[in-house]
Formats: C-alpha cells, sequence, structure tokens
C-alpha cells in the first residue's frame, strides 16, 4: 500500500519530542485566550442606524412632509448602503429614521450621511431647525439599570441623589451612556399673577426680557496701574432667590415695580412631566415589609463598543457599594432592576458547562469501546482543538456569546470524529499484530487518513455556506459556521500530527510472553450481528426493494407532516429570560394622572404573580429599552398618555414556567383590565433573534392616506378575529382636540402689538420653557428660570383668553380682543416606508401556532375581500415593496421578512453544500455514480429530523435547518468511509459480496462511535430553547440516518457497482 499524505505527516510527528512540547504549548495559548476574549449575551450586531430630528414649530404634518421630509428622504436613499428611511411627519417636527444594510462599516456610514446633510443645508424652508442627528447601536441598550427607591424621600430628592450618583458612574471606564428617568428637576419658577400684574401694568413678555437683561456676567478685559495689569468682570448672574425678587419689572406711578409684587417665586421641584415608581412582587421576601409602591429615580448605563459587559457591571456596583457610605442615604434602597453583565456571564458559564459535560461524555463512550487508554487519546485531543479555535476567535475579534459557544458545542462531537478514527484503526491493526508496531501505526493512518480529510472537508463544505446569510439574521449565523469550520480543520491537524503519538505511546499491546493467535474478526460481534441483518439483503431481490420501499414511503411520510402541520416552521422560539415588559397606551388627550391610575392597577395584578419579583412603573417616559425598544424607537416614548412597566422575574432556575409561558398566561387579564380603561396594552419580551418593528407587521401602501387608514382598520379589525393573533395594534392615532388662535394682525397692530408678542406670551407661560438659567455652581445639571401661571389660572379656554399684554402705547390688551379661536382636530402623524406613504398595523404571535407564515398564509383570501374605493384592488406582497402607489398594496413585513429571508439563503446554501459534497466525492473516487450513492444518506436524515421535532412537539426553526445542513456532511462522512473501506477489500481481491460485509463489521464500530459522539455533544444542547431544533436535528437525524446509512448505503452501492466487479472478477 502505497504512503499517503497523512502518512507522511504521521511519521514526522510519531516519535519526535517536540510532539509533547506542541501540546503544552496549544494548551497554553487556548487558556490565555478564554480570558482575553470578552463576553457577552448577543452576538455584536453592526446595523448602522440613525435617527434624525427636527423641529419646525408652528407647521403641520402636511406641510412638514412636503417641506422637510420629501426632499430629505431623497437625498438619504441615494447614500449608498442605506437599505429603509422610515419616517414620521408630526406635528411641528419630524423624525426620520435610516437603517444602513447590516455589516456596512458604522463610521463610514455616518460619515455620508453627515456629509449629505452638510451639502444640503439650504433645502429648508425658514423657520426650520438644523437636523439632529442620533445615530444608534446595539450598544446603546443599557447593559445596567439601578433603581433608587425610597418610602421616606420625594422623587424630587431621589433625583438629586440620582443626578450625584451617574457623575460617579460615569467615572468608571467603559461607561457610554447613562440617562436618569424618573424623578421632577430643580427649577426656579416664577408663578405670575396675572391681576397683580394689570393692577401695575406689566406683561409676561416684559418680565422675560427684564430676567434675560439682568442675567449676564463677562470678562471684560483689563488695565494697567503701577505696572501690573488688573483684570475686570462685569454684571453678575442671578443666583439667589432674593435676587430674583428684587429685580425691578417697570414703574407704575412713579414707584419701582419688583418682580416679587406680581409674581411669588420659588426654588424647587419642576411640573411633573412624569412619574417613576417601584414595587417588589409576591416572589420577593421583602413583599412583606415594602407592599405598596414608592416614588423612584432610575439610572440606565449603556456600555462601549467591544467591552466586557460582566467586567463593566462589576465595577460599577463595587462603585455604588462604596458611595451608600456617603452619598447614599440609609432609607433609600438601590435595586438593581437589571444587569446583562451577570446573565451573560451566567450564560457563557452554563455553555462552558455543556462543553466540558460534552468532551467528559465523548470520552467516556469512547473509553466503553476501546478500553480506557483509547478514550485517553480522544479526551486529550479535544481540549487542544478548541484551544486553538477559542485563539482564533480571540483573532477573528469575535466575542464569547451563546453563538460563538455555541458553534464550539456544536463541533464537540464532529471534532473527536477525526481522532476517534484514527485511533480506532490504530487499535484494530495493533490487536492484529501483523505488522511491527511503528509499521502498524503507519499503515493505519494511510489506510484511514485520506479519506478522513476527504470526510473533514466534506463537512465544512458542509457548514461553511451557512456564513453567507444575509441580513439581519447574518451576524447570528455567521459566527457558527466559520467558528466550526475552523475547529474542524484544526482537529484534523491535530489528528494527524498529535493522535498518532499518543496513540503510538499509549495503544500499544504487551509484545513479551505467549503470542496469542490473531483472533479472527470473523469471530467478533459485530460482525456476525452485520452479517445476520446485511447478508439476506444481498441475496434476494424482493427483501431489497420491500426495504428501499419502506425508506422512500417513510421520507415522503416525513414530508407530509410538514404540509399537514405536524412540525410548525417558526423562525426562532423565544429564549427564556428574566423579564418582560408591559407597554401600556391611552387614547391620545389623557391626562398624566388617568394613565397613571391604570398602570397602578395593572402593576397592582403583576405584584401578585408568583414569579414576579419587582417591577417598575414608568408613566410618561419609557423605561430603559431591550434589544427589542432599540428598533421599535421606545425610548422616543413619552407623553401623557403612555406607560412602560418593566417586570423582572424570578431567576429562571426557581421557577417551573417559561418566560414566554408566563406572557401567554397572563396576557389575557390584563388586557382585560386595560379594555376597561380604554387603554391598547401589550407584552413585549426580548427577542430570541434580531430586533423586528413587531413578529406581524402589515405596512399599507395606497394612492390616498385617508382610504389606506380605512384598510388598515380592516385589516386591524381582520387580525383581532384571527386564531393565536395578539397584541393587535396600530399607528394611526385617536383625534385629539386643539384649539387655534389666529391673531388678527390689523386688531393687533392699532394696539402696538406684533403677532409674535401674543405667540411668544402664550408659548412661554403654556410650556413652561425656560426663559434663562439661575446660577449655582454646584448643581449637576442646569436649573432653569420659568415663567408660569398659577394652575387656577390656566384651566379653562377663558383663562387663556384673558391673559393681557402691554401694546406700544403702555396700555394692556386682553388676548381674546386679539384673536379668533378655532376648536380642530390635530392632524395625524404621516408615516413614510423608503418615500412611500405607509399605514402600519402591528401585532404578536402567542398560542398553539406562533410562527407568523401560518398566520399569513391563513389571511389571503379574507384580504382579497377588503374593500377599497371603486375602481382599486388590494394586492398582497410577501417581499420587497410595491412599485408604485396607484392601487392598495397589503405587505407583510417583520418576523415573517426575516424568516423568508433567512429560509432562502439557508435553502440555497443547502443546494449548493450538495454540489460541492459531490464534486469533492468524484474528485476523490473518481466516479460519477459512487458520490449519488453516498449521497442517498441525506434525504434519509430528513425522516428522523421531522420525526424528531414532531415526538417532542418543538418548533422547526432555522437552527433546525442549519443542523439539517450540517448533518448531511457528516452523514456523507460515514459514507466516504464505509465505501473507501470497501474499495479497498476489493482492490484486495475479495468477492463483492464479502467486501461489503467486512466492510460492515469493520466501519460500524468508529461509524456508531462518531455518530455516538456528535448524538451527546448536541443533546446537551436539548435544553437551550434556542438551539433546541439544532440539537433534535443532529440528535434524531443521525440516529435514523446512521442505521439507514449503514444498511441502505452499501446494498444500493451493491446494485449499482456488481456488474463492474463481478466482471473484473471472472477476467482474472
Amino acid at each position: 500500500m502505497q504512503e499517503g499524505i497523512s502518512g507522511k505527516i504521521a511519521n514526522l510527528f510519531i516519535n519526535s519530542k517536540l510532539t509533547v512540547l506542541l501540546m503544552v504549548a496549544l494548551m497554553i495559548i487556548g487558556v490565555y485566550s478564554s480570558f482575553l476574549i470578552p463576553r457577552e449575551e448577543e452576538p455584536q450586531i453592526i446595523v448602522p442606524m440613525a435617527d434624525i430630528m427636527i423641529g419646525y414649530p408652528g407647521a403641520n404634518p402636511t406641510e412638514i412632509e412636503n417641506r422637510v421630509v420629501r426632499p430629505l428622504e431623497k437625498i438619504i436613499s441615494n447614500i449608498k448602503g442605506v437599505e429603509h428611511v422610515h419616517s414620521m411627519s408630526m406635528n411641528g417636527q419630524a423624525v426620520l429614521i435610516i437603517q444602513f444594510f447590516v455589516g456596512e462599516d458604522v463610521e463610514r456610514s455616518y460619515v455620508k450621511l453627515y456629509d449629505e446633510l452638510e451639502k444640503n443645508k439650504g433645502i429648508f424652508p425658514e423657520g426650520v431647525y438644523q437636523p439632529l442627528v442620533k445615530t444608534r447601536s446595539i450598544d446603546d441598550v443599557p447593559m445596567l439599570g439601578i433603581t433608587l427607591w425610597s418610602e421616606n424621600y420625594s422623587d424630587f430628592q431621589l433625583r438629586q441623589m440620582a443626578e450625584e450618583l451617574t457623575t460617579e458612574i460615569e467615572k468608571v471606564s467603559d461607561v457610554a451612556i447613562t440617562k436618569v428617568i424618573g424623578g421632577r428637576t430643580r427649577q426656579l419658577k416664577v408663578v405670575l399673577d396675572k391681576d397683580k400684574m394689570a393692577e401695575n401694568g406689566v406683561d409676561p413678555m416684559g418680565i422675560m426680557q427684564i430676567i434675560q437683561a439682568s442675567n449676564s456676567s463677562s470678562q471684560s478685559g483689563k488695565f494697567v496701574q503701577n505696572d501690573q495689569e488688573f483684570l475686570i468682570t462685569t454684571g453678575k448672574f442671578l443666583s439667589s432667590v432674593e435676587e430674583v425678587e428684587r429685580l425691578v419689572v417697570g414703574v407704575n406711578k412713579n414707584l419701582p415695580v419688583y418682580l416679587s409684587q406680581v409674581a411669588k417665586i420659588v426654588d424647587g421641584p419642576s411640573a411633573s412631566r412624569n412619574y417613576v415608581s417601584f414595587g417588589y412582587g409576591k416572589a420577593n421576601e421583602e413583599y412583606a415589609s415594602f407592599p405598596s409602591e414608592y416614588p423612584a429615580v432610575t439610572i440606565s448605563v449603556a456600555k462601549v463598543k467591544g467591552a466586557d459587559a460582566m467586567k463593566v457591571a462589576d465595577k460599577i456596583l463595587t462603585q455604588v457599594e462604596g458611595l451608600k457610605k456617603n452619598l447614599i442615604p440609609n432609607d433609600v434602597e438601590v435595586a438593581i432592576t437589571r444587569n446583562y453583565g451577570e446573565t451573560a456571564s451566567h450564560k457563557v458559564g452554563e455553555l462552558l458547562l455543556h462543553l466540558g459535560v460534552a468532551i467528559i461524555a465523548v470520552t467516556v463512550l469512547v473509553m466503553l469501546s476501546m478500553g480506557w487508554r483509547g478514550g485517553l487519546v480522544v479526551f486529550l485531543s479535544v481540549p487542544l482543538t478548541f484551544a486553538l479555535t477559542l485563539f482564533s476567535y480571540y483573532m477573528l475579534g469575535y466575542t464569547l456569546n451563546r453563538i460563538t459557544l455555541f458553534a464550539l458545542v456544536f463541533v464537540v462531537g464532529i471534532v473527536v470524529d477525526d481522532s476517534i478514527i484514527i485511533a480506532e484503526n490504530m487499535h484494530r491493526h495493533f490487536k492484529s499484530k501483523k505488522l511491527p508496531f511503528k509499521q502498524a501505526a503507519i499503515y493505519a493512518i494511510n489506510e484511514v487518513g485520506n479519506p478522513t480529510i476527504l470526510a473533514t472537508f466534506t463537512v465544512i463544505a458542509a457548514i461553511l455556506p451557512m456564513a453567507f446569510v444575509s441580513g439581519m439574521m447574518g451576524p447570528y449565523m455567521s459566527p457558527m459556521p466559520i467558528g466550526a469550520s475552523i475547529a474542524m480543520i484544526l482537529s484534523l491537524f491535530i489528528a494527524l500530527t498529535i493522535t498518532p503519538y499518543l496513540g503510538y505511546h499509549f495503544l500499544r499491546e504487551k509484545e513479551s510472553g505467549e503470542e496469542k493467535e490473531e483472533k479472527a474478526y470473523e469471530t467478533t460481534f459485530i460482525y456476525k450481528a452485520y452479517k445476520a441483518i446485511e447478508f439476506p439483503f444481498l441475496e434476494s431481490k424482493t427483501k431489497r426493494w420491500v426495504l428501499l420501499g419502506a425508506t422512500v414511503v417513510l421520507l415522503l411520510g416525513s414530508m407530509f407532516m410538514f404540509y399537514n402541520q405536524s412540525v410548525v416552521v417558526k423562525m426562532l422560539p423565544f429564549d427564556n429570560k428574566n423579564e418582560f415588559q408591559v407597554v401600556i397606551d391611552m387614547p391620545e388627550g389623557t391626562t398624566l394622572e388617568r394613565t397613571a391610575a391604570v398602570t397602578q392597577e395593572i402593576a397592582q395584578y403583576l405584584s401578585n404573580v408568583p414569579e414576579v419579583v419587582s417591577y417598575q412603573n414608568y408613566v410618561g417616559s419609557s423605561a430603559p429599552i431591550t434589544f427589542n425598544g432599540l428598533v421599535r424607537h421606545y425610548d422616543l416614548r413619552g407623553g401623557s398618555n403612555q406607560a412602560d412597566i418593566q417586570v423582572n422575574l424570578l431567576h429562571k432556575a426557581d421557577r417551573d414556567l417559561s418566560s414566554h409561558d408566563i406572557t401567554k398566561m397572563l396576557r389575557a387579564d390584563i388586557q382585560a383590565i386595560g379594555a376597561k380603561h380604554n387603554a391598547n396594552v401589550k407584552l413585549v419580551e426580548v427577542p430570541p433573534g434580531p430586533p423586528v418593528l413587531s413578529t406581524l407587521v402589515t405596512e399599507i401602501y395606497g394612492p390616498d392616506y385617508n382610504e389606506q387608514i380605512k384598510l388598515a382598520a380592516q385589516v386591524k379589525e381582520l387580525l383581532l378575529n384571527t386564531q393565536d393573533v395578539v397584541d393587535v395594534d396600530w399607528n394611526v392615532e385617536d383625534g385629539q382636540t386643539e384649539y387655534r388662535f389666529e391673531v388678527d394682525s390689523e386688531k393687533a397692530m392699532m394696539h402696538g402689538i406684533v403677532p409674535q408678542q401674543v405667540v411668544g406670551s402664550i408659548t412661554y407661560l403654556m410650556q413652561e420653557y425656560p426663559v434663562s438659567n439661575f446660577y449655582d455652581q454646584d448643581a449637576n445639571n442646569p436649573v432653569g428660570i420659568v415663567l408660569a401661571l398659577d394652575d387656577k389660572d390656566k384651566s379653562s379656554l377663558q383663562d387663556v383668553e384673558g391673559l393681557k399684554i402691554k401694546g406700544q402705547q403702555g396700555d394692556l390688551v386682553t388676548v381674546s380682543d386679539l384673536v379668533k379661536v378655532t376648536k380642530d382636530t390635530l392632524q395625524p402623524t404621516i408615516y413614510h416606508k423608503d418615500q412611500k406613504r405607509v399605514v402600519y398595523v402591528l401585532a404578536d404571535m402567542a398560542g398553539d401556532l406562533e410562527s407568523p407564515a401560518y398566520a399569513i398564509l391563513g389571511m389571503t383570501e379574507q384580504i382579497q375581500n377588503l374593500t377599497v374605493p371603486k375602481g382599486y384592488s388590494v394586492n398582497e406582497m410577501y417581499m420587497g415593496q410595491p412599485e408604485d402607489e396607484s392601487d392598495y398594496t397589503v405587505k407583510w413585513d417583520g418576523e415573517w421578512q426575516i424568516t423568508m429571508e433567512v429560509f432562502r439563503d439557508l435553502g440555497t446554501a443547502f443546494l449548493v453544500v450538495i454540489v460541492i459534497i459531490y464534486m469533492l466525492i468524484v474528485g476523490w473516487f473518481q466516479n460519477f455514480k459512487t458520490p449519488i450513492v453516498m449521497m442517498i444518506a441525506i434525504p434519509l436524515s430528513l425522516v428522523g429530523i421531522v420525526l424528531g421535532h414532531w415526538m417532542l412537539g418543538a418548533f422547526f426553526t432555522a437552527t433546525s435547518f442549519i443542523g439539517m445542513i450540517a448533518l448531511a456532511g457528516i452523514m456523507v462522512r460515514n459514507s466516504v468511509l464505509l465505501i473507501d473501506f470497501i474499495e479497498i477489500r476489493l482492490n484486495e481481491g475479495a468477492s463483492i459480496k464479502q467486501a461489503i460485509v467486512d466492510a460492515g463489521a469493520v466501519r460500524t464500530k468508529p461509524i456508531l462511535l462518531t455518530t455516538g459522539a456528535v448524538v451527546i455533544g448536541a443533546s446537551i444542547i436539548l435544553f437551550d430553547p434556542i438551539f433546541q431544533g439544532l440539537a433534535i436535528s443532529l440528535v434524531a437525524g443521525a440516529i435514523v440516518s446512521t442505521l439507514l446509512t449503514l444498511i441502505v448505503v452499501p446494498l444500493i452501492y451493491y446494485m449499482t457497482e456488481r456488474k463492474k466487479w463481478e466482471n473484473k472478477s471472472s477476467n482474472h
């Protein structure tokens, strides 16, 4: 037998002293890398996003849409790399959301964006503010939430403490953005008295100008005297309430009018814009002593890109502990309401544990079949492979997160294979003692070395194409195939260098003593069993066809299970997290107090749920965003009609129900409370995969916005009546009443008043904008000076109309004499997606069929029957976007879109895989028929996969698909080893039936071992909710297709090749 490349490599290392050193070096490198790689929970997804905010006071949505949004959208859509431009034209402002393609370079994308904005500065009309660009990335999601709450302090005092605390937290390295949510800020309020102002002849605008004019100071230069320089500072900032009170704001009957005569001045908390409170759930032992809700302030902290979440969180918490001594009083409680650093390290720890268990389990398996020495050989080769893989992760800049680690767990079984095959063959040859040891070792390696190399490359060919999944799922998918391929190549390297060394030194049989007669393998148990099963099929034609027929029936049966929904296809199942959010939207126009009452009622219900540890209510502001909120822009929420509740659950080890089951259970009751108060309530979970606007998103396009809204209402109704569809909502606001004060310029001019005075007076008093700053050098944040009216002076339309404004002649005129008041309904926001007007209807899925695909496909008929204006029709689209808006279109988006893209890409990958594998095998065997025989194993694995999912009642997810593709490589590899051996035996001159039985006998053991390794490696992940699909595919698929491979593949080989070999042997 000629010496192949694998034999040459093995020969170099088999007796070399370097091999040992190499092993030690590799281990050190690997261990070192594992400490250097930062740990995170989610993979680093690079989706450059940016929000552009533009103010245009006084303009209505249509005006803004035409003057600001359309021209800007046009410019931005032309930037290379922009995938979508979403926009909202609201009253007085516009928000554009720019989303670049996944994987675009972040810095470059932003530079292009700024560049275009800078170039087109002049396109906006007068009165439009400069666009403000806010970039977003996955690191904007806060990884730490610290909530301060107390029963003795007000939210105003808590806010002051939180601001101090934030200043300290920001000093910690790797902290990016901190945000304080809740509490009232400090303000200097000038509460004007209408009647006293009228008596003394002063008006709000006059007071405002005096305050601004009296609050200035400057470094005014220097003078020289007696050869020395002296500096001059002029003026003084307002820095005490007394100074403000003593300002002279007018003259009445030759006497000065002081501000204190016409106003009350208060240095204290501002008016409440939001309410934040904290409460315990029944699951917490603190609940007994603190059963109520308490005012709270939350500090959210985000980290710098690429920093280790765990380390940053630890640093901050140590800092906070230290500050409890001197900054935070004893009766202020500090609750950690979110810590992604801890959950990340927990997740990473859990997966590393799985990895260890998998390695040990595989070793035990090998020991059982090859004795403890064989087990040791294999056991030593695995850590070496992983050590190198971790090093390559570090070099590639990956972080340790659930995806990258998962790639390792996933390859445990496959990595061991190379070593198992080589060690097993050496073991067999040493046992038979036909050759001296060194030659036996080299011979053994030559015998299986080359097919092993081929087999390894088939597996790599099977996994690698998945790295090319596009879209949001790309970054979730690519570390797996890349990590796994690296591990495979490294394992091959180790199998050819280190395993022979270990095998040579560990597996030798004793040479001394009685030369025991070689026990022919014809007598072994495996040989007898295999012969008993396989031989009858080789002998009889009918039995063969019956077996093949049965196999085909199984295959078709498993395909049918997708069709009748016994196995449900979904993108990714939900992970079991320790939190969820309740998002509450009251009708537009609801007061903050009313929203708070509803929120409290829901929170009260939540506190009685046994799994809830604590909850935070955020009324009128948004909770610290999760991964979902980043894309859904929950951080822009905040109005008196909106509220969020952040709910923290027991640790998943301490509860039976998963977070998804809990939300399913609570949804009906919570929504019943909401419905009672006319509120729309959604339960939002942290998504398992990439975040989307919502699981089900319907975009409605058309020629007329009002008709689009009517169509959307019908779609919404349709969704409400569809089974398993929950949390239905849309983006059309309820009408809110507005009163328009239109200044009659003729009347105003007669009194010597310009319209701007009227606009300014009312705006500053009703909005309470700061007119100037109050000087306090120790304050953390600027303290604004605000003009305000007493609450009783602004509670009706008449009160506002009764304000007085001073004309040029010095007389005071009431507002009602200058304006015409009309009652109107606020114009709703206009949404665009990629320059087309759109109305969104959003919904989520919960129930038996959680996959949006079924809901969408089930509605096609009903969508055709929706009513639209005469002469128009409804088109339905699943991918892309309508070309024109001349007709009405219902386009499905959301998780569906990503599912379609991923399954499309994975399907393509699968076809590519099959072609590549075919080419590899043809190249090796130089035969067109043989590879097809080998690849019969691929469809056979499908039987196992589908049955596995069906028996466990699991979703067939994107990860299941990956398992299926990877399995193709592993199964073909078994066939390669089997047929390669059959051909070796045939070339030695055995008859074809004998060759098949021999090959089966010799190769069954390593094939079962490698399959066992794959099964054990994968079954450890069965409990990870997200990767469950992959594990089922590998476990069930491997078991079923290995059995079928061992029996069916040789038969088909026999049927196709019999003629050729029988002719050969008769010619000899």
